[in-house]
């Protein structure tokens, strides 16, 4: 039997066995892929079980009409959580649920000391307000998220996600980014975050893992996990405490936690 002979609520069970991309483009198949295209029958899969629990906590009314213009609201842009303190937004093409914490949400060493650090709002940044390194020689700062509101069996990737104006000291020594599961295996790596650091006249450029968002921030890979679906939590870190340099310059917004990208 071909697919167009087939009643609406049996196309609508295939495509929600698929993935939201996947519905998009069926829907040019015909008129009847179109119209199941469209039932909460199959956004509802794609959407996460808790996402009523999510909506609620937005620092605004998420306004949407049906379940599939629900999704693409998550998809398209941030949801602020938490006061300010986290966003949610889902990966438009898997549905797989992606956080940012924010440098509130953080643990910041000295970060409530004017002398130190001090809290900004800008206007390219999601939250409220950010971080921005005024002076240390000891930098520390650390995350944590739990596993249990990401998506099981995913593979996941941090990021810190900052901007560098007027940036000295970083040029010194690398930071040390971490990422470990409390109790389990982890990784750290040594990265250099200053994209306009200069040695012997020269801009380096290609910094290991280092891109330039869509939002006009930086972000830097810090280190992937996978999350089976048991509850954990997974620490992140941005440590460089052993060169006694003193740093500055560094503005902060957060640490996104999202899926990696299949293959």
């Amino acid at each position: 039997m071909e697919f167009q002979g087939l009643p609406e609520g049996c196309v609508s069970t295939i495509l929600a066995r698929t993935t939201p991309a996947d519905v998009c483009r069926l829907s040019l198949v015909s008129r009847i892929f179109r119209s199941a295209a469209e039932s909460d029958v199959v956004w509802e899969c794609f959407l996460p079980s808790d996402y009523h629990s999510i909506v609620s906590q937005a620092s605004a009314p998420l306004h949407y009409t049906s379940k599939k213009s629900l999704y693409f609201a998550l998809a398209d842009r941030p949801l602020i959580l938490d006061q300010g303190r986290k966003s949610f937004q889902l990966d438009k093409n898997s549905g797989k649920k992606c956080y940012m914490l924010a440098a509130r949400a953080l643990s910041i060493v000295w970060g409530d000391t004017e002398q130190y650090w001090t809290w900004i709002s800008r206007p390219d940044s999601r939250f409220p307000e950010v971080a921005e390194l005024k002076d240390v020689c000891w930098l520390e700062i650390r995350g944590v998220i739990n596993t249990c509101i990401l998506s099981p069996n995913t593979q996941y990737a941090a990021y810190l996600v900052y901007k560098m104006i007027d940036a000295h000291g970083f040029h010194y020594r690398p930071v040390e980014l971490s990422v470990n599961i409390l109790g389990g295996h982890g990784s750290t790596k040594n990265v250099r975050l200053d994209p306009n650091r200069v040695t012997r006249n020269k801009r380096v450029r290609g910094l290991q893992g280092l891109n330039e968002r869509s939002d006009g921030w930086l972000e830097i890979e810090m280190g992937e996990f996978f999350n089976p679906g048991l509850e954990d939590e997974v620490q992140m870190g941005v440590l460089e405490i052993r060169g006694g340099n003193w740093k500055r310059g560094l503005v902060l917004e957060g640490i996104e936690v999202r899926a990696k990208k299949e293959n």
